[in-house]
């Protein structure tokens, strides 16, 4: 294979086949192989890269309902013919056959690892970040729209709940009272099962916020964009501040360095505006399947949320009945549950469709407590722009954008979640399975990633539907030995997540290509794929030339393993530090110095000197590559261009 800078989708394919053939070479063998690729090229021929972005992915899913007992198997129904007198495709199907029997079902013992070599090449292209079409942007924001307009249809639905949980308040203590009402009439109805279901979620989230102070935060901007527009810099140079906000966080005490700030800048801000400004709808890149939709927050409402934000992740990441089950910072207990379900089948994993958009306000309003929920709503935007200029009034509580978003989704979908598995271990239901004290621990919540004892995972969902959440059928699951959450994917114990390349290769240096392609290098090497790392090291060192391995230098973007015959670097001696250094390539995002009035930057120094660093304003979608950033001391004058880098040459 004559080797150069361009990086052949069908030939880095062909490289993973190769791989599959050393590691099954017995049934996997040099005809099967052969044929293979023939049928490959055939369909890439007649299909383009759709069938690598489109094709192999719908049959990845189709296996993935099998594995988790959803439906049985059918290549046909997805594009793919099976051999025949058999259910297996003829695509993979010598692969296949170590996982299924001829007739579609599992084996006894399926081959776990050969399930993730088989999602290795079905996926592999499945995010990459292709150009995608107007119509995918249009549809994007038609779904949020639509999403917007069920939300409005469920307004009288929630006032009635409203009536029916005062009812069941003041009349829970008195069976008589309840008898007239008409709840112990019929103790499973609906609007009984809904006003119980509340009215525990709310006694959880008083409990989790008890003696909760939502004024002792520390306001902060967030990285991304705002829709007032601002710089980096002028971010802290306040002309807007929404009456609404100002009347719980009051513009001297949380907008403002101190009371000398206030003095010395009163004739300024005597200017400042009090509009309730909408927030702004954008499209930021995803995948080759569309868009992501985001709601950027206007600039003082960002400011108060993401001091809010940190404040309740504190809380409920300490609190002792929520810091087993609801997290916000680590993804790690999701995955483990996801692991643990795949081989017992204790846990199933559920996925909220659209989780973000579907949390209606009246819905936060019933369960939330004061005055944490009046602070919430002072720091909601009302309304949000669209790109085509119409501005539309949210129902729900907020876009994924806003800092709150992440942190009251994850509450809301928890507190309902266990308060009807506490209700119906109380009814008498599956008090078999666990101790009332440990249910709450059962359930694992990170963001719309949800765990929960698979005994209870129908009705979980039903509950959850009932307060206009909706389920996204195709990703939960609830039998068989697959599952996923927080970016894991188990199947029989075993972590069967396939790689999955997003950053589209250029022939031209790029920072973003040379990270991300590296690391997915390394996870290849990590698989075992030797001749699909090879192939991918190889066109990455004809374009940046010799890359170091962790031999060299670990703190720079690394090999596992470097050619032998791909060079040496530079070197020299470092007396000061008493090491050798090489002259290595690295990336840094690039800084912009600024300076603005002393106060201003005092007010940065007071909120982000001692900053952690936890975005949750775009909710979660897992890593993609890892950063390499050069850390240097904070300076109120300095700002980091988000999404940028460069590629340097440093000593390391």
């Amino acid at each position: 294979m004559v080797c150069n800078k361009s990086l052949d989708e069908f030939e880095l394919i062909a490289a993973l086949l190769h791989d599959a053939h050393l590691r099954y070479g017995e049934v996997f063998n040099t005809r099967a192989l052969r044929n293979t690729l023939k049928v490959l090229k055939r369909r890439y021929r007649l299909e383009g890269i759709g069938l690598l972005t489109k094709s192999l992915s719908r049959l990845d899913k189709h296996i993935c309902h099998v594995l988790a007992g959803s439906t049985k198997l059918n290549p046909t129904s997805v594009g793919f013919t099976t051999i025949r007198g058999s259910k297996l495709p003829r695509f993979l199907g010598e692969l296949f056959s170590l996982v299924f029997r001829s007739d579609g079902t599992l084996l006894p013992n399926p081959d776990a690892d050969c399930v993730r070599m088989i999602r290795d090449i079905l996926c592999c292209f499945y995010k990459y970040k292709l150009p995608y079409q107007d119509k995918q942007e249009q549809k994007v924001i038609d779904d949020f729209i639509k999403a917007e307009d069920e939300l409005s249809t469920l307004t009288s639905t929630f006032a009635e709940m409203r009536l029916d949980m005062l009812f069941y308040n003041e009349s829970r203590a008195s069976s008589r009272r309840l008898v007239r009402l008409g709840f112990l009439n019929k103790p499973d109805s609906e609007m009984f099962l809904k006003a119980r279901i509340l009215t525990q979620a709310k006694e959880l989230l008083n409990r989790v916020f008890l003696g909760f102070d939502p004024y002792d935060i520390t306001p902060s901007h967030g990285p991304g964009v705002v829709a007032t527009k601002q710089q980096l810099w002028e971010k802290f140079l306040w002309t807007n501040v929404a009456e609404r906000i100002t009347n719980k966080y009051p513009f001297d005490a949380y907008f403002c360095a101190s009371l000398g700030h206030v003095s010395d800048s009163f004739t300024s801000f005597e200017a400042v505006k009090t509009e309730d400004l909408p927030a702004q709808v954008i499209l930021v890149p995803k995948d080759a399947r569309g868009p992501r939709l985001i709601s950027c927050e206007p600039v003082d409402f960002q400011w108060i949320q993401q001091g809010l934000m940190r404040a309740i992740v504190d809380r409920v990441e300490s609190h002792n009945l929520t810091k087993y089950s609801v997290f916000f910072t680590n993804q790690v207990p999701n995955q483990k549950a996801a692991l643990l379900g795949s081989h017992n089948g204790k846990y199933a994993t559920l996925d909220l469709k659209e989780a973000s958009d579907r949390v209606h306000l009246d819905l936060v309003r019933l369960i939330f407590p004061e005055p944490l929920l009046g602070c919430m709503e002072a720091t909601r935007s009302l309304s949000t722009r669209l790109p085509d200029g119409r501005t539309i009034t949210l129902n729900k509580f907020a876009p994924m954008g806003s800092a709150l978003c992440f942190p009251v989704m994850a509450l809301t979908i928890w507190s309902i979640l266990t308060a009807a598995i506490l209700d119906a271990y109380d009814m008498g239901m599956n008090r078999d399975l666990f101790k009332r004290h440990d249910l709450p621990e059962s359930i694992h919540v990170y963001g719309d990633d949800v765990i929960v004892p698979t005994a209870y995972a129908e009705s979980a969902m039903t509950v959850l539907e009932l307060f206009g959440l909706k389920i996204n059928q195709s990703k939960s699951c609830t039998n068989g030995s697959f599952r996923e959450s927080c970016g894991v994917d188990a199947f029989k114990g075993v972590n069967v997540t396939p790689v999955r390349l997003r950053t589209v290769w250029d022939e031209s240096p790029r920072p973003d290509v040379y990270t991300s392609w590296i690391s997915y290098a390394n996870a290849y090497w990590d698989r075992q794929y030797y001749t699909t790392y090879e192939y991918i090291v190889a066109r990455l060192i004809h374009i940046y030339g010799p890359i170091p391995d962790a031999k060299v230098c670990k703190n720079v973007p690394h090999l596992r393993v470097a050619p032998a015959e791909h060079g040496s670097f530079k070197w020299r001696w470092n007396k000061n530090l008493q090491k050798r250094q090489y002259f290595l390539r690295t990336v840094t995002s690039p800084s912009v110095n600024h300076e603005i009035d002393g106060w201003s930057m005092l007010l940065r120094y007071f909120t982000e000197a001692q900053r952690p660093s936890t975005d949750l304003s775009v909710g979660h979608s897992g890593a993609t590559s890892p950063s390499y950033e050069e850390m240097s001391a904070f300076s109120v004058s300095r700002y980091t261009k988000r999404h940028t880098s460069k590629l340097v040459w440093r000593w390391r």
